[in-house]
């Protein structure tokens, strides 16, 4: 038999143990007979909404200080709410349960936890009333926003209840979307990625239903890049942008050990890890490292600066409406283009009966295709190999200085230059814009047809148009000299100006269709959404327009960033379609990585900037048939006018019932619509075309330096 002795000292060990919590079921309904929500819980325990979800439904158990604090919590609940009987003080209301995750409320008090579970056993939570309004779940206190009408949010799929990304601080937070925190324990990136993977229901679904689901972005703070052993900054003599860890350093070693793999970028400012999918089960996290400039300031303005929290918001917004990053602006563009027109879907095999890959309609495929010889570029193995000499394609953006000798006495009396900027100028080009889809063919002497995409070699020195404008059919403005290869939309509108065109040769593909229309959509949804978000709505007219323009960016600078993040992706995707190659060893002639994919598309490339260049030109020509007004310059899709006033009111031409003029330049938030770039005085513009420079370029800012050239 055992000793007195040794029963007391039975009981001491039992007295000495953790102490023990209800199961967690019971967890939760004492927690919700006090009408406690999880997300009040968290902020008094000093933790994450997710943490507390983790007690209650069984994933997790407390640790000291809060193990203690939250016993004493329920052991007051259960006195007040006894599992089968009346309680002893009545409850207030529950709050109705919602799909979206509930964020925690700031926390920014002294007290210790246990103090704040006392607090909650004695003061139950207050339903909301009109006098006193519920706070909004995942609402910065920093965020303004503005009266614009919101659009309903998207349903949580559940497969990722916390959405498409977090962001990790060094403190092992992860801060997601809708103001959600997580707890995440990992410290080293082996653990982060299985984390990612196992529990942190982070990912997003796909946007094609022949696609796949988005892999969960991990956006790392300074501090937890080095808490997880990564270098804070990234050293080395190439471009920023081809930096990435040795092969030898222990995080990439410690990965492959645990068999993980990267991809050929290697482990760089933007890294995925991952592990060949299992059937349908994607294995794979993309991580990107704020220290290593993975968040470019000229496309995330001011974001790598922001609290963790913005920084989700701002990325989560983005990848609602664009998709979830996976590199620059200009990769995600690029994948967005591939995510929306997929190069397969499955198909029955009739023989079989099996579903097979089979080629998708209107996709560019599968495999890469080499471009015709002028379409290519000049270090490309087609060229060098070929030893191709008769010229290129050269479509790109104006960039076109009128001469100040053209200048009349009345313009430069004007008090004012006045920019207009066309809003994603290539996005509105991709409109509805025909694409080959097939390999190029040669043809000798062909008829012009302006409904095949193509390269044409032509003669258009002959035309000759007012010296007051620029030339359409050259990125400079400077008329031709004699034949040249063009695009079609470039040939296409000689004919529309009403000139005859024999092509010489032509490189045309049979095979067509509008490649892009879902990019356009997409990216224009973006675009219009965020602005009406920022105040500037499709109902206001023209005033009211330069008025929200003039203020969007205060409104609120997190959607200003994801805006200037979405026209970023609009050019940086239509300039992925010709990547060149990178990197100080390459010699001409050779492959670089970026021609083995089927979006290696120069031609589609020269597509977008031939057509948004024509219709630059079209609008130019028609200010000047309905207002006699020429420019002074053109930079892309920015146009300087002389302007008797100080708005673009005072010179774009408007109907007697007062409604814009069509043809010309409209106001507007939509793609192709324009807006205010800037004002300066005349005489100012024309000291910088006396110089040579370009007052398009100068005229937001006005800080032009004079004493130097372009």
């Amino acid at each position: 038999m055992a000793t007195e002795e040794e029963l007391f000292a039975n009981i001491d060990a039992l007295l000495e143990d953790e102490p023990q919590l209800p199961l967690p079921a019971e967890r939760a309904r004492l927690r919700e007979a006090a009408g406690i929500t999880q997300a009040r819980l968290a902020t008094a325990l000093k933790t994450s909404t997710q943490t507390v979800k983790n007690w209650e439904n069984g994933r997790s158990e407390p640790k000291s200080p809060r193990l203690e604090a939250y016993q004493r919590l329920l052991k007051g609940w259960a006195a007040k709410y006894p599992a089968h009987g009346t309680p002893t003080a009545p409850a207030a209301p529950a709050p109705v349960a919602t799909p979206q995750p509930v964020a925690p409320e700031t926390f920014t008090g002294s007290a210790a936890p246990e103090a704040k579970a006392t607090a909650l056993v004695e003061a139950p939570a207050a339903p909301a009333t009109p006098e006193r309004p519920a706070r909004q779940a995942g609402r910065p206190a920093t965020s303004r926003r503005p009266a614009a009408k919101k659009a309903a949010k998207p349903s949580v799929d559940p497969r990722f209840p916390h959405g498409p990304l977090a962001v990790l601080d060094g403190d092992g937070a992860a801060y997601g979307v809708d103001g959600i925190v997580l707890d995440c324990p990992a410290t080293t990136v082996v653990e982060l990625v299985e984390w990612t993977l196992r529990e942190s229901g982070l990912g997003a679904p796909k946007l094609n239903r022949y696609g796949k689901d988005s892999d969960p972005l991990i956006v790392l703070t300074a501090a937890a890049a080095v808490k997880l052993g990564l270098p804070e900054r990234l050293e080395g003599h190439e471009q920023r942008r081809s930096l990435r860890l040795p092969e030898d350093h222990p995080v990439v070693k410690m990965a492959a050990k645990a068999k993980w793999q990267l991809t050929q970028r290697g482990f760089g400012p933007w890294a995925r890890i991952y592990r060949k999918a299992q059937g349908r089960d994607r294995q794979c996290v993309q991580l990107a490292i704020l220290a290593w400039d993975a968040l470019d300031d000229r496309s995330w303005p001011g974001v790598a600066e922001m609290e963790p929290a913005d920084i989700a918001r701002v990325l989560g917004v983005y990848a609602q409406r664009v998709i979830t990053p996976r590199g620059s602006t200009a990769v995600s563009g690029l994948e967005l283009m591939t995510a929306l027109r997929l190069p397969t879907k499955p198909e029955r095999d009739e023989e079989t009966g099996n579903w097979v890959s089979a080629y998708n309609p209107g996709s560019l495929g599968t495999e890469p295709m080499d471009p015709a010889p002028p379409e290519a570029t000049p270090e490309h193995p087609v060229v060098v190999q070929s030893g191709w000499t008769d010229g290129f394609l050269h479509e790109e953006a104006y960039q076109w200085v009128r001469s100040v000798d053209s200048l009349s006495d009345e313009e430069c009396m004007m008090p004012f230059a006045v920019g207009l900027d066309l809003n994603t100028a290539f996005l509105a080009a991709a409109a509805r814009l025909v694409v080959g889809l097939s390999a190029p063919d040669h043809f000798h002497a062909p008829k012009f047809n302006p409904k095949i995409p193509g390269s044409w070699l032509v003669d258009l020195s002959h035309i000759e148009l007012d010296p007051r404008l620029p030339s359409p059919f050259t990125p400079d403005g400077a008329r031709p000299t004699g034949p040249a290869w063009y695009q079609t939309h470039t040939v296409a509108y000689a004919q529309e100006l009403g000139y005859d065109v024999h092509p010489i040769e032509a490189y045309l593909r049979r095979e067509t269709g509008a490649y892009l229309d879902p990019w356009h959509d997409r990216l224009k949804n973006a675009y219009v959404d965020t602005l009406a978000d920022l105040g500037v709505t499709k109902d206001l007219d023209d005033r009211q327009f330069l008025a929200a323009m003039e203020q969007h960016k205060q409104v609120d600078p997190a959607l200003a960033a994801v805006l200037a993040a979405i026209k970023a992706t609009v050019k940086g995707g239509v300039g992925k379609l010709r990547e060149r190659p990178q990197g100080r060893h390459y010699k001409e002639g050779e492959r670089w990585p970026a021609l083995e994919r089927p979006t290696w598309r120069p031609d589609i490339r020269a597509a977008v900037i031939s057509k948004a260049r024509v219709n630059m030109h079209r609008k130019l020509n028609n200010m000047a048939k309905m207002t006699g007004l020429f420019p002074l310059a053109v930079l892309s899709d920015c146009v300087v006018y002389p302007s008797p006033g100080a708005s673009p009111l005072d010179f774009l031409p408007y109907a007697a019932s007062g409604k814009p003029q069509p043809g010309g330049f409209r106001l507007g938030p939509t793609p192709g619509l324009a807006k205010l770039e800037g004002v300066q005085p005349m005489l100012w513009a024309v000291e910088l075309m006396e110089k040579g420079l370009n007052p398009a370029r100068h005229i937001k800012g006005g800080d032009a330096v004079l004493d130097e050239g372009e």
